[in-house]
């Protein structure tokens, strides 16, 4: 059947439709964290050499692409090496490797609720330190961090420059301790920022969000960035629910299957209304 002159163009998306950039972004978070969950744990053993692309792309129902940005994130985190025409192999991780701190948070199982009682100290603080200590240059990345966030249509892009506003804020606290601390739970963060960015019920009139905060900052006004950070990270001990005391990374997986699930849907109902 030929398209009608109302058809989208192939970047454009239906009213209520996740986009299909935003889609690819999330199975290809699901399937890095299933792998990587996967390879930690031992359940893929070191030297097993992981599926073809073509067979990794079937089992997971996703396209190759996809399946070749999951390998380079692996591999960027060191846990598989690729070999020009032989495959992905699993490495043997480092001691250091395997006590990096990601990997003991997760290992301690850590809720939503917790991530957010340890964000609360560290990134007040900081933002009050920022507020004081921001260079222009600073305050520039900030602002760019910012707009991006408000930007971005794709749930993985606005999670990411989500994620990079807060670490802009960490840079300007002009203290590299704290910067390590922030990063060390980015992992978790990231994961918290993928539910918050695209669930509608993660929001209440009246609270502030990056925009309010930047603007503190750029005022200089210590007190009330460091309020409008704390009542910004609040909101998720109001908002999340019974998902508050789930672990972060179920909670996450849970809500990308959710969103997927969501565009099949929308996607079957589109075919079914051709």
């Amino acid at each position: 059947m030929q398209p009608s002159a109302s058809s989208s163009s192939p970047g454009s998306t239906q009213p209520g439709r996740l986009p299909e950039t935003a889609e690819r972004g999330l199975l290809t978070e699901r399937i890095a964290r299933q792998l990587e969950h996967e390879i930690r744990s031992g359940e893929i053993e070191v030297g097993a050499k992981l599926p073809s692309e073509r067979e990794l792309a079937t089992q997971f129902g996703s396209s190759r692409n996809v399946v070749r940005e999951v390998l380079r994130r692996l591999e960027a985190q060191h846990l598989i090496e690729v070999a020009p025409g032989r495959g992905s192999f699993v490495r043997e991780q480092t001691s250091g490797q395997a006590r990096g701190y990601d990997a003991l948070y997760r290992a301690g199982r850590p809720t939503v609720r917790q991530l957010i009682e340890a964000r609360l100290p560290l990134e007040v603080e900081m933002v009050r330190l920022a507020t004081r200590l921001a260079t222009d240059e600073d305050i520039a990345v900030m602002r760019g961090a910012c707009d991006a966030l408000e930007s971005a249509t794709d749930v993985v892009v606005k999670a990411q420059a989500d994620m990079e506003f807060h670490d802009a804020i960490a840079v300007a606290s002009k203290n590299p301790v704290l910067r390590i601390m922030l990063s060390s739970i980015s992992g978790m963060m990231f994961e918290m920022m993928l539910r918050s960015n695209s669930d509608p019920s993660i929001g209440e009139p009246g609270v502030p969000h990056h925009p309010e905060i930047f603007e503190a900052i750029e005022a200089r006004d210590e007190e009330l960035a460091a309020s409008r950070m704390r009542e910004h990270l609040m909101l998720g001990l109001r908002t999340y629910g019974a998902d508050l005391d789930v672990q972060v990374d179920i909670m996450a997986r849970n809500h990308i299957e959710t969103l997927l699930g969501q565009a099949e849907v929308r996607r079957a109902g589109g075919r079914a209304g051709e």
